[in-house]
């Protein structure tokens, strides 16, 4: 990107129509009623790969759950993968009370208006950093993210590849370059509100845009084709077969999922790699596996759940044993009303209709 695109733009006029059209225009959202940073913070960590109205809820029963940076470091992890349930990305929720609970150790509970300091958190990345320094703290900080990026590239014609690492890296230079220092919370997001109501993926409505004036990639008749995205590698597609395993007693097999990883600490049904030891050796891979004797039953349905680097095809099927218990601390045998008590994934929430029937 050439270092000279902003020759010849009008910041000023920019700053100012951009910042007219927020202040009229903005949307009410719960995290705009303050300037807290622990507030902003969470509604960005939640904001991140997830829509406004499905945020919305969730933020609102987190903060009445955890109001503070202390009621969040203290809380039982457990606890707060259970409010995060079906959100999705389990990890920013296991990072934002890992570096909240080092906000309290190492800040007296203040949240770092350093940028350093506040950048080392963990899961604090740039776009999040940039967005609690503007929001919170005043600063005249770049937060440019997927949505801002696709803005300017608009704004500015630029037709560098966003996703590409080094051309984030030089929107933040422009970002920082055009950004109002008397009220860069209004400026970033107004931009971040202009890329959702306005300048939106497809067919962004060009003739409502309020820095129309300024746009050179409208006056190119490039709006269309901006930004430019190459295409991400293709997701692996992975089976399992899910077996719902009941015993005498009426309860049902669940197990935590690993420390680290995917879906890390969350619960779940028993899932078995088919692709690895195929559809004839399941009942005694299980046996095998987690000390368990199953037989198995009938299919009970077909679920697909796409993350974002890999898909899962899952086959429920429903089973049964005569074990009361588990010998791995990781598994253990829970009621229909105990199921409530954990946090399941959102793959495994779409099975308890299978259980309950």
């Amino acid at each position: 990107m050439n270092n000279q695109i902003l020759q010849n733009f009008d910041v000023n006029g920019f700053q100012k129509d951009l910042i007219d059209w927020y202040q009229t225009n903005k949307r009410d959202l719960p995290w705009r009623q303050t300037q807290d940073p622990y507030k902003i913070w969470v509604s960005e960590i939640m904001l991140q790969q997830t829509q406004v109205d499905t945020v919305i809820p969730y933020f609102e029963h987190f903060i009445a759950k955890y109001p503070t940076v202390y009621d969040l470091a203290h809380a039982d992890q457990q606890d707060v993968l259970k409010m995060w349930e079906g959100l999705g990305y389990y990890s920013r929720a296991r990072n934002l009370q890992s570096a909240v609970r080092e906000v309290v150790n190492s800040y007296d509970g203040n949240v770092p208006d350093d940028p350093k300091a506040l950048g080392s958190l963990k899961g604090v990345g740039p776009y999040t950093k940039g967005a609690i320094l503007s929001i919170a703290y005043d600063q005249p900080q770049p937060a440019v993210d997927g949505n801002v990026m696709r803005v300017l590239a608009r704004v500015l014609n630029a037709d560098d590849d966003i996703a590409q690492p080094n051309v984030k890296k030089q929107f933040e230079h422009i970002v920082r370059a055009m950004i109002a220092s008397d009220d860069p919370s209004s400026f970033n997001q107004g931009i971040m509100e202009l890329g959702a109501l306005i300048c939106t993926p497809k067919e962004p409505m060009c003739l409502f845009c309020p820095v129309q004036a300024y746009c050179r990639g409208f006056q190119a008749g490039n709006e269309q084709q901006l930004p430019v995205k190459s295409k991400a590698k293709k997701q692996k597609e992975v089976h399992y077969t899910v077996l719902l395993i009941r015993n005498a007693d009426g309860k049902y097999l669940i197990e935590k999922r690993p420390d680290n990883g995917l879906l890390a600490n969350m619960w779940q049904f028993p899932m078995v790699p088919v692709d690895e030891i195929g559809k004839d050796h399941m009942a005694a891979w299980f046996e095998l596996e987690y000390g368990v004797p199953v037989t198995l039953g009938a299919v009970q349905g077909q679920l697909k759940h796409v993350f974002s680097h890999i898909i899962w095809q899952l086959a429920i099927i429903a089973a049964e044993t005569t074990a009361s218990q588990s010998a791995d601390g990781r598994q253990r045998f829970v009621s229909l009303e105990e199921l409530d008590d954990y946090p399941f994934p959102v793959s495994h929430q779409k099975m308890m209709p299978y259980i309950t029937s």
